[in-house]
């Protein structure tokens, strides 16, 4: 019997899939548990139909983080901080840091998308920044230490 499976099953297939399974499966537990749906032709154009707007949908978010990630790799965001010998900081700059960083630029981001170490000396750092799934941007951060500040 064909059915179209509406939840991941392990060793069958995931969401969407259009899978050949024997009858008293299909009757006796995936469809009644919800996992799966017959295949007719009703139900196949409709998973179709849903598959396509699914598509639209990703390809849209995509594009938007890919904007987004132009934005991002335009920005270079200049963080100050206490140091102490050796030019170690006090503490360190967190993900959370940045995130308020770009913030203040106009780059609104997740501090969990900031895919990096905390930062603990000065110097001029590339931080990955995750975007989207299949997208990842790089932003410049500066850390500087607050007695090199200059009044411009």
């Amino acid at each position: 019997m064909k059915v179209i499976l509406n939840a991941d099953v392990p060793g069958l297939g995931s969401i969407g899939d259009m899978v050949n399974v024997k009858d008293g499966y299909a009757r006796n537990y995936l469809i009644p548990n919800g996992k799966a749906l017959p295949a007719t032709s009703r139900s196949v154009k409709q998973l179709d139909h849903q598959k396509q707007r699914i598509e639209a949908k990703r390809k849209r978010e995509k594009e938007a983080a890919q904007q987004l990630a132009r934005k991002i790799e335009q920005t270079q965001v200049r963080i100050t901080a206490k140091v102490g010998e050796g030019e170690r900081l006090y503490g360190s700059i967190t993900p959370a840091m940045i995130a308020e960083a770009l913030l203040a630029q106009g780059v609104e981001i997740d501090k969990r998308k900031v895919q990096t170490e905390p930062i603990r000396s000065t110097g001029v750092f590339t931080v990955p920044i995750k975007v989207h799934q299949e997208v990842t941007a790089e932003v410049k951060v500066w850390v500087v230490p607050e007695e090199a500040i200059t009044i411009e």
